[in-house]
């Protein structure tokens, strides 16, 4: 069996990117600049000839992934387990609101996978709705040498790649943010450890673009 590649390409830009306020389940769109970076990163992404691209069904990422595969000349699928964390009463909020109301929680957040935002998801809940879709697509016998993307959000990027690659839920943090319509690759062997990270954080930017 051939090495077998997963890219997971972060949505663009939208306002509440932008502006500091937590999104989650909330249907935001993308920003004139996030629609020009999903662009920027479509076009470097469809040189890699994907095989199948598999998107949240939140807009922000259904939209970056349709330009995708406008590129790659490949259908979008939906899954809505690659949406974003579920954040519960942060949705809508901004960062200052947060912070303002419960100070040093959000560093807790971060800081602790385990940690669940009132009426929302942690980190480990996300990985678990997630990574079943990824096993099921290992058993698509036509996933060879190209690449399936999966075009989702920070958080669940974050999540599902330390799932995959087996780090220590302690360990999860490590793994810093991504920016908008940047990439992450790993690649599945047959061998231990199966999953392992080629690229982290990539991006299609040019100068003066602002992620």
């Amino acid at each position: 069996m051939p090495v077998r590649r997963l890219v997971l390409l972060r949505h663009g830009q939208t306002e509440y990117n932008a502006t500091g306020r937590m999104q989650g389940h909330l249907d935001t769109d993308l920003t004139d600049l996030g629609r020009r970076q999903a662009d920027l990163a479509a076009r470097e992404l469809a040189t890699l000839r994907p095989h199948r691209i598999v998107t949240s069904d939140l807009r922000r990422a259904h939209d970056t992934a349709r330009a995708l595969g406008a590129h790659a000349e490949v259908p979008v699928e939906t899954d809505p387990r690659l949406r974003e964390t579920h954040l519960g009463d942060w949705q809508g909020l901004s960062h200052t609101d947060i912070d303002a109301s419960s100070p040093g929680i959000r560093e807790t957040w971060r800081s602790d996978s385990e940690f669940r935002p009132p009426g929302g998801e942690s980190r480990l809940d996300v990985a678990a709705r997630a990574r079943p879709l990824v096993e099921e697509l290992l058993s698509d016998a036509a996933w060879t040498a190209d690449p399936v993307v999966l075009v989702a959000h920070g958080g669940t990027i974050a999540a599902l790649t330390a799932s995959l690659l087996g780090l220590p839920v302690d360990s999860w943090p490590v793994l810093g943010g991504l920016g908008n319509a940047s990439w992450v690759q790993l690649s599945r062997y047959e061998s231990e450890p199966p999953w392992r990270l080629d690229i982290w954080n990539a991006t299609a930017a040019v100068a003066g673009d602002v992620l």
